[in-house]
């Protein structure tokens, strides 16, 4: 199987905040990857389906919550290269579907509910065995996609940028795509994320672990910022919703209160506050996430 990379635009967006910082400011358009594999769930994804066809599996499992970006993505990833997919899904049945998982059948997906708690396990050898007992032998896909391989996809959006940075950020949330940026990086320039979970000082942890698979634990040229969560996973406000709102009429590029809303809302305010040196260049990466945007609209959080 090969998967080519698609090609994003990078993207200078001008402020008069930046100006007076003397800050250049780009946005890595990853959303623009595929309109249903989107992001960074394209890279993070690409080796785990190349590694599944050559063990010769023909079927993908994996996890996560009702709204997630990436149960969305596998399942049409799995559509789009032949794979037959299963999702394990936190929480109970709900009808009718969200328009996560109602894209996620579409593209022919079975899902599977589990309570709060079986998930929390969800890892246990008991409970995966139930799972083979059910459905035959699969791939298994972490939550997020967050594995060796996947930062070996994300490693690679770092030769795709077109021009000198001093900083790239991205927002966080299993630390997966923060450690294929520093592994991409390695040692040039430093990585900044922005935690989108309350209490993401796990993440720092997160991220060395997957490293250490590519001997690059000691890499020091990161930081995870916990100051820009809005209250945690899934949690916005009327300023980051009204900001995202704000940014996208003036820039004339989507973003979502989930993740890259948190990310760039962080990233304006440590400007603003000269956290970056001037004449710094910040590339900042869009992770796409734009398709929770309507179940955020059905549940009134935007």
């Amino acid at each position: 199987m090969i998967i080519k990379n698609p090609t994003t635009p990078l993207t200078e967006i001008f402020d008069p905040l930046f100006e007076k910082r003397q800050i250049r400011f780009f946005i890595k358009r990853e959303d623009l990857t595929d309109e249903f594999i989107s992001g960074n769930k394209f890279y993070k994804l690409k080796y785990n389906l190349i590694e599944a066809e050559k063990l010769g599996f023909n079927t993908l499992l994996t996890f996560g919550g009702a709204y997630s970006n990436h149960i969305h993505a596998t399942a049409a990833a799995g559509k789009k290269y032949g794979f037959n997919t299963i999702g394990i899904i936190r929480g109970e049945e709900q009808f009718p579907l969200n328009p996560t998982l109602s894209s996620a059948r579409a593209n022919g997906m079975k899902i599977e509910y589990i309570d709060r708690k079986s998930y929390r396990n969800k890892y246990d050898e008991s409970l995966i065995q139930t799972f083979k007992e059910k459905f035959g032998d699969f791939y298994l896909i972490p939550e997020g996609g967050s594995n060796h391989l996947a930062i070996k996809g994300c490693a690679e959006i770092i030769s795709s940028i077109t021009t000198d940075f001093s900083f790239i950020c991205s927002a966080c949330g299993t630390g997966g795509t923060l450690a294929g940026l520093i592994l991409g990086l390695d040692s040039k320039s430093f990585a900044l994320g922005f935690s989108v979970l309350k209490g993401g000082s796990f993440l720092n942890q997160n991220v060395r672990t997957l490293l250490a698979y590519y001997q690059k634990e000691r890499l020091n040229n990161f930081q995870i910022n916990l100051d820009y969560h809005f209250g945690g996973y899934a949690k916005t406000s009327n300023v980051l919703n009204r900001f995202c709102k704000a940014f996208e009429e003036q820039h004339n590029i989507p973003i979502e209160p989930i993740y890259t809303g948190k990310m760039f809302f962080g990233i304006y305010d440590l400007i603003n506050n000269n956290f970056f040196p001037p004449n710094s260049t910040i590339v900042a990466i869009h992770t796409g996430g734009l398709q929770g945007l309507q179940g955020l609209k059905e549940r009134n959080m935007i």
